[in-house]
């Protein structure tokens, strides 16, 4: 049970000059060798585990189908780095990993019509504090809550100065609309506001 070959356990039990304890020293260096490697092959299969629960589950043909080119997670070692201590974080990734090709193109779909109505609510000149647009902010928060995590007003005011002062953030909205990042934010400043009051 040991691992000692059934050689060595012979030379053990015949043999008067061999020291069973030196045996033994040997066999304590084997297995504490092999407890070694078997602990790295169990921290192996935890992180396949993880990365199986984590993240978006797609193959890369349907990441292509989906995303194109871009690189869906890009930025997902920074955004660890900057959100992942956060219960909103390990949501987001418990979500997205369940997410199939279809619920990623549904996804894109809905964004793809809030940022149409939401040009054209800036084509109509409406302000950023009117109620059409606290409205396109608070449908944008549901968007969040229903696809990644629970967005609460200030988690959505935080990402609405994000929008604006992070450069991919702004070139994203702004190219649905040159300046929509900035109108949004303000929005969304106002629709919390509007639901806080």
């Amino acid at each position: 049970e040991l691992g000692f070959p059934l050689d060595e356990v012979a030379a053990l039990l015949d043999d008067p000059e061999t020291d069973p304890r030196a045996h033994l020293r040997r066999q304590h260096e084997l297995l504490t060798a092999r407890i070694e490697k078997l602990q790295k092959m169990a921290a192996a299969v935890e992180h396949a585990m993880e990365a199986r629960t984590m993240g978006i589950n797609l193959t890369p043909e349907e990441k292509f189908e989906v995303f194109g080119d871009k690189d869906p997670e890009e930025h997902a070692e920074e955004a660890e780095r900057r959100w992942g201590g956060t219960e909103a974080y390990a949501e987001s990734q418990r979500r997205a990993a369940r997410y199939t090709k279809d619920d990623w193109k549904r996804m894109q779909a809905e964004v793809a019509s809030w940022g149409e109505r939401y040009d054209t609510l800036m084509e109509a000149g409406e302000p950023a504090t009117g109620e059409r647009a606290m409205d396109m902010a608070e449908e944008h928060r549901q968007h969040i809550s229903q696809w990644f995590y629970d967005c609460s007003y200030e988690i959505h005011r935080g990402l609405g100065e994000m929008y604006v002062s992070d450069e991919r953030f702004k070139e994203f909205y702004d190219s649905m609309r040159p300046g929509l990042a900035e109108h949004l934010r303000d929005a969304i400043t106002a629709n919390a506001a509007r639901h806080e009051a």
